[in-house]
């Protein structure tokens, strides 16, 4: 296991709570972590008031000033590597990223998506959950493959579904479990604890039981 720091840059579009989850575990010392630069393909995103007012570096690079999706991920990854990071991650970024940029950080890039995949992937996932009738919904971690929201799961929480839920009460329900399993997620890829092996997450060099690690229930 190590405990030297980690180089991470992170990848927003909006309002960076997730962000600002690691950033909080960060300063409290309990992610071994660098946070080295965040960048947004939206200028408007206040993901990145939060990363200023944490001292972070911040790069905006938006998608609509390039003419193609190919050139915008050359740049995007450019912009990346300036920082030499150990891992990139996915916090609330609304862009697909093509095979190329996925490919050139393979087992080095991670994302937060808000359902229990490989259920509901892509967006509106609470509402589509209530609309499907689950009595169970969540969030998952992951590493990202070539095709959306897919790769293998690192963590995930699930929370339970109210017969009375909205939409945004779902979501608020589920945010919390994002913020708690996202900083888990990169803690133990900071110590060097995880490992892909058929495409399965190993923690401790272990498959964990779906119960207990891999699904970190809270259904109160």
């Amino acid at each position: 296991m190590t405990t030297s720091m980690l180089a991470i840059v992170a990848l927003i579009s909006g309002r960076g709570s997730n962000l600002q989850s690691i950033i909080d575990e960060m300063h409290a010392d309990r992610l071994p972590i660098e946070l080295r630069a965040v960048i947004s393909n939206n200028p408007d995103a206040h993901g990145l008031v939060r990363a200023h007012a944490a001292g972070i570096a911040t790069c905006v690079l938006d998608h609509r000033q390039f003419s193609s999706r190919v050139y915008y991920d050359q740049a995007l990854m450019t912009a990346i590597d300036e920082h030499d990071p150990g891992l990139v991650i996915l916090a609330g970024f609304m862009r697909i990223l093509g095979r190329a940029f996925v490919e050139h950080y393979a087992g080095r890039l991670i994302n937060i998506h808000p359902s229990l995949l490989p259920e509901f992937p892509g967006l509106d996932t609470h509402t589509r959950a209530l609309q499907s009738g689950a009595r169970q919904h969540g969030a998952s971690v992951h590493f990202v493959a070539p095709e959306v929201d897919t790769g293998p799961i690192i963590i995930q929480a699930t929370v339970p579904v109210y017969e009375d839920d909205s939409p945004e009460v779902l979501a608020a329900r589920v945010l919390r479990e994002e913020h708690r399993i996202y900083p888990q997620a990169i803690r133990w890829f900071a110590e060097g604890r995880l490992e892909i092996r058929d495409n399965c997450v190993l923690l401790d060099g272990a498959e964990q039981p779906e119960q207990e690690l891999v699904h970190a229930k809270q259904l109160a």
